[in-house]
């Protein structure tokens, strides 16, 4: 089934687990399909000794695509409209994320209807690592 106005109301959200014990082996594979080479996410004694941090993190846009990922099995592949987000706190190895989107609207524009989504995604202790906004286009 998929979204419509006829099966959404404001307040309505979906969850998903997105990431169960995050691996170093997964930010060095990040790192190259991103081309993101940073030190701060794959070598230690920088990240520590040269940055000041308590080991490697992982690359922000490895969080929102996790995020984003959860939006389109919610919404649909090729529905969303937008999609924005903050990083509020580092992600770690051994970190496990939940993202979750919330139903803040529906509405008709130019005669296609769309749903209006809070989004946030939290760590295995409930901290924010992501909050942010998304769009996406539905059925009537």
């Amino acid at each position: 089934m998929s979204l419509s106005q006829k099966n959404l109301k404001v307040g309505d959200t979906h969850s998903e687990l997105v990431i169960d014990d995050l691996s170093r082996t997964q930010l060095v594979m990040y790192a190259g399909t991103s081309g993101d080479y940073n030190p701060l996410h794959s070598d230690d004694l920088y990240a520590t000794k040269v940055a000041g941090y308590p080991g490697v993190f992982a690359h922000g846009m490895l969080s929102m695509g996790m995020t984003a990922k959860m939006l389109t099995n919610y919404v649909g592949d090729g529905r969303l409209t937008k999609y924005g987000v903050r990083f509020v706190r580092q992600v770690w190895p051994g970190d496990s994320l939940t993202a979750t989107a919330t139903v803040t609207a529906l509405r008709e524009e130019g005669g296609q209807h769309f749903v209006d989504l809070d989004v946030a995604t939290v760590n295995q202790s409930g901290e924010p690592v992501i909050t942010g906004y998304a769009a996406a286009r539905i059925d009537p």
